[in-house]
């Protein structure tokens, strides 16, 4: 967890530097679009600072209060961003009507381009590093994090394929119009944000694969037990909470039934990444045909 929380500080950093780069060329410029982008940046940096505080909560231990942990702290953290990304999405889209009534023409295009194009191919490095590091630590608030940088390169990218245009043609309403693509590209965004993110806090099941990975385990791992049946999971940041019922025979005994369920517990946490698993054994007649036999 401290390698996240390390990882979000260092993405402030980065939103600052580029946050910078943005603002510089919009102020040579005088173009909306590039004001957008440098907007959306500013997002960048909240985000990666609430995401380190959100890291920070989640690795708090479990408490009275919290018996499962804080781990669903960091799905907040993807939550804020995504309506903070709508925000700045709204307020590029008042500053762009105001423009297209009265289009400007820009000032050193050319070097509000250059400014901008190296920003960008920072946050390029910087969004797939956050990305990639973010599944192998599995943290939604870094994903989140790296997800929206790219989100940003993107957006740069039409913009800066944008200015070109208008530079080229001197259609001087360009500026505006792009501006306005860029923040329905932005609202868009934040919208799926808030939406992985509450699946989440809603406790939404591990994915396919790995559902089928524990089933695998489980019948690779239980023998002596007659069939497991009502395996259950849910992802709450970091961790993924696993449950089945474990079926054994009548007559054996509460020591063979406890080594049976220490065998399964330590095979799946092997191989699944921030496990938790409860196994709720049960007598060979409380058995069910829709069970995964386990021989």
């Amino acid at each position: 967890m401290e390698r996240a929380q390390a990882a979000a500080l260092a993405s402030a950093g980065v939103g600052l530097l580029v946050l910078g780069l943005k603002f510089f060329a919009w102020w040579i410029t005088g173009s909306l679009a590039l004001y957008s982008d440098a907007l959306e940046s500013i997002i960048n940096v909240v985000a990666a600072m609430t995401a380190f505080v959100a890291l920070r909560v989640a690795a708090q231990p479990a408490d009275q209060n919290h018996p499962y942990g804080h781990h669903k702290a960091e799905y907040f953290s993807a939550v804020i961003e995504g309506a903070l990304i709508i925000v700045a999405a709204i307020v590029i889209l008042r500053d762009a009507y105001d423009a297209l009534q009265a289009p400007k023409t820009l000032d050193a295009p050319l070097v509000g381009v250059a400014v901008n194009g190296l920003a960008t191919v920072i946050n390029l490095v910087w969004g797939l590093m956050l990305v990639r590091r973010g599944r192998d630590w599995r943290s939604p608030a870094l994903v989140a994090d790296g997800k929206h940088v790219l989100a940003d390169v993107f957006t740069s990218g039409g913009v800066l394929i944008g200015l070109g245009l208008a530079t080229a043609t001197g259609w001087a309403i360009l500026d505006p119009v792009i501006a306005v693509v860029v923040a329905l590209n932005i609202l868009w965004s934040g919208g799926a944000m808030v939406r992985d993110s509450v699946s989440g806090l809603m406790d939404q099941a591990a994915p396919a694969e790995m559902v089928g990975q524990i089933r695998r385990l489980i019948s690779e791992h239980g023998e002596g037990a007659l069939e497991a049946h009502d395996v259950r999971t849910r992802h709450a940041g970091q961790v993924t909470f696993i449950d089945f019922h474990l079926v054994v025979p009548g007559e054996m005994t509460v020591a063979e039934s406890h080594g049976i369920c220490d065998r399964l517990e330590a095979a799946i946490e092997g191989a699944v990444e921030g496990a938790v698993v409860t196994i709720h054994v049960e007598p060979g007649e409380e058995a069910k045909q829709r069970g995964l036999p386990v021989i």
